[in-house]
């Protein structure tokens, strides 16, 4: 069995240049949670130097639209949405300080060339396990965009969030690495 590499939020750069591809990861602190339109909003504040809802440096934001709220539950489902529709506005995220990103599938180039500069992870959580997933979520805050309901912007303490490093600050690429294993 793997064994977990088990981190606090917020991150800096000590705790994320220890982090490599295909580590298997065990998150514990404050995660916020954005999809597209919250993204979009959030780097339209950036461009009119609009204090951001929440403290940028060192966060890690998943890309969810959870569910809604079950009765006597923190959260409703909260699986991982696609990464790739956040690509045009992580890398401003990043320049100002965000650490780590989670979701699902591949980055495009200018997503991973900033992963480096910028010294950020991006974790993969498993689709499929948005139930299972949300029982390490302890509490759900919404603090930004409520009018964007499943998409606004919600700050979320996790206990062993599991998930896996897809890209480190070195260039590594989980999903190239995958193919290339399988290739031969």
């Amino acid at each position: 069995m793997v064994k977990s590499v088990e981190i606090t939020t917020p991150l800096d750069d000590v705790s994320v240049s220890k982090l490599k591809t295909g580590d298997s990861v065990l998150i514990t602190g404050e995660l916020y949670t954005a999809r597209d339109a919250a993204h979009k909003r959030l780097v339209e504040a950036i461009e009119k130097n609009e204090k951001l809802p929440f403290d940028i440096k060192g966060s890690v934001i998943y890309y969810v639209g959870p569910s809604p709220t079950p009765p006597g539950k923190v959260i409703g489902s909260a699986g991982p949405t696609t990464s790739y529709r956040m690509d045009s506005y992580a890398p401003e995220l990043m320049k100002l300080g965000m650490k780590g990103m989670i979701g699902k599938g591949m980055r495009k180039d200018n997503v991973r060339e900033a992963i480096k500069k910028f010294k950020c992870i991006y974790f993969a959580a498993v689709g499929g396990a948005a139930a299972l997933i949300a029982k390490t979520i302890k509490e759900c805050k919404i603090i930004a965009y409520e009018d964007l309901g499943p998409e606004a912007i919600n700050r979320l303490y996790v206990e062993k969030f599991p998930c896996v490093v897809v890209n480190d600050i070195y260039g590594g690429d989980l999903y190239i690495l995958g193919i290339d294993k399988y290739r031969r």
